[in-house]
């Protein structure tokens, strides 16, 4: 049992000196992706290529909130009271689907663009890490605390804008 409790003790000072030696630093992955110049970008060519459609649909609202004063006003008879009211209900669906079609290109546009920078990111991480000789990279999502002198976010968005330059 003395023998047993003494390669014990080794082993734990052999893992604690590698664990000395071990280099560690953190990223904020999700501000590192949103703070290149990449991304920054594309949400500008996301807001121009949906700006006809986003203009649609405002116009649509417009004539909506006016469809509703008229109805409000009382000065409709039964029947142009109905006819406003269907009208105002195609519009109100036509809007609606302009919605949804609108927030589901967008959602798959905006997701393509993210997976590609993401990768793109961790590509960067990995080749910093290398460099700097680091064995471990964090993500700061999942790290309780951490000195400011182990994080590499800015270095990390640094070298990305370099190695992804926006034409």
């Amino acid at each position: 049992m003395n023998k047993l409790a003494c390669i014990f003790l080794a082993a734990v000072a052999t893992i604690g000196a590698a664990a000395a030696q071990t280099k560690v630093a953190v990223v904020n992955s999700q501000k590192a992706v949103l703070d290149t110049n990449e991304i920054k970008k594309a949400q500008l060519d996301l807001q121009a290529k949906y700006k006809a459609r986003q203009d649609q649909m405002d116009k649509l609202q417009k004539e909506l909130v006016d469809i509703q004063t008229q109805l409000q006003s009382g000065k409709l008879n039964q029947f142009g009271e109905q006819d406003l009211t269907a009208q105002g209900q195609k519009k109100q669906r036509e809007l609606t689907r302009l919605q949804q079609d609108l927030q589901e290109d967008v959602d798959r546009d905006r997701n393509d663009i993210l997976q590609r920078a993401g990768t793109r990111m961790q590509e960067t991480v990995k080749k910093l890490a290398d460099e700097k000789g680091l064995d471990i990279v964090v993500d700061t999502s999942n790290t309780v605390f951490y000195k400011a002198a182990l994080d590499l976010t800015t270095e990390a968005v640094t070298a990305y804008n370099k190695a992804y330059p926006v034409k």
